[in-house]
């Protein structure tokens, strides 16, 4: 059987921070829901054949109605999301239960609508020689690490070699059976603590190379309201790009 790649949008998260009355996946940008846009990025990709979203519980039949308004036709299913974003991969991963352990699975973030088709298909790409790979770009901020001060403050404990950090995005992909494997040590460990899908194979599966993929830094995370209107602004500049770019 040929290898499938299965797209699951990621939007458990109430958004708390957003302070919006719904889910923030649910907030409009330039006109269409969040979570539309983070969809539609992946029904236009020609690596993806199919899409399964995990949304908010108490919520999946609004999106439903979002799919269906759209014409998405890659969407198989819309799931209720777990109470953690670990919890949400766990049921996305189990959404995929018939699928081969060498099919890809990308897992991505609702709250990044911005992700470009290169990222989706660097990541494709990637995936044809690693079992795990995650999108990042470099920081351009110093990063500092931190201890308790004297005065109960925080103060300074080291400074780690910026050229050497990245910042994490989505989508992060996986051959099924490495995630699987993962998840299946990390949801066996009481101790689990862990806030992207890299990480958990990263300490589960030690032996396995989680390689990186030039990110975009474009693909920004929607979490505070200011966020709406910086992207906005970047999809008002992309669209006049591509107008620039076919008159010329």
């Amino acid at each position: 059987m040929p290898t499938r790649v299965i797209a699951a949008v990621l939007a458990g998260g109430v958004g708390s921070r957003m302070g919006a009355p719904s889910p923030k996946q649910l907030l409009p940008l330039a006109g269409r829901p969040i979570i539309e846009r983070s969809i539609a990025a992946f029904e236009a990709s020609p690596e993806v054949d199919e899409i399964v979203v995990l949304m908010v519980d108490g919520f999946v039949d609004r999106v439903e109605e979002i799919v269906a308004d759209a014409g998405f036709t890659k969407v198989s299913r819309v799931l209720p999301g777990g109470a953690t974003r670990t919890d949400t991969s766990v049921a996305a991963l189990a959404a995929m239960a018939g699928a081969a352990d060498s099919d890809l699975v990308l897992l991505h973030d609702a709250a990044r609508p911005l992700v470009r088709p290169e990222t989706i298909a660097a990541c494709v790409a990637a995936l044809g020689s690693a079992g795990a790979v995650g999108v990042a770009v470099a920081s351009a901020d110093t990063v500092v690490e931190v201890a308790p001060g004297s005065d109960g403050g925080e103060v300074i404990a080291r400074t780690p070699d910026r050229s050497r950090l990245r910042r994490m995005q989505t989508p992060q992909g996986f051959r099924l059976g490495v995630a699987r494997r993962a998840y299946e040590l990390a949801t066996a460990d009481p101790g689990l603590v862990a806030t992207d899908d890299c990480g958990v194979v990263l300490r589960y599966l030690p032996e396995e190379e989680v390689r990186i993929v030039p990110g975009d830094e474009t693909n920004i995370k929607v979490t505070n309201p200011g966020d709406v209107e910086i992207a906005e602004t970047l999809l008002r500049r992309a669209r006049e790009d591509a107008g620039q770019g076919a008159a010329s």
